[in-house]
């Protein structure tokens, strides 16, 4: 299940949001999204862990917790296209 998280201090690299998930189970692949001129963190990062269940155990657990004195938003991720059609 691929899991949006948000309002991550910029900071905050892949190894970091990798351990906030691996607590709790496998994590197939941690990004940060980084602005691809400056390569300064967007404040928002993806995170893919194979099991439904866990996935949904972290974001139950993460979502509107404080990190670094900022408020998490994590659920699961919505498909670019679903993203591109709200615009409209």
């Amino acid at each position: 299940m691929r899991i949006y998280v948000g309002n991550l201090k910029y900071s905050v690299n892949d190894d970091t949001l990798r351990a906030m998930f691996s607590e709790f189970g496998e994590v197939a692949s941690a990004d940060v999204i980084k602005d691809k001129f400056s390569g300064q963190s967007k404040g928002f990062g993806f995170v893919d862990m194979p099991s439904k269940a866990e996935a949904e155990d972290a974001i139950q657990a993460l979502n509107d917790t404080m990190q670094d004195g900022r408020k998490l938003t994590v659920n699961e991720a919505k498909p670019r296209t679903e993203r591109a059609q709200q615009r409209f």
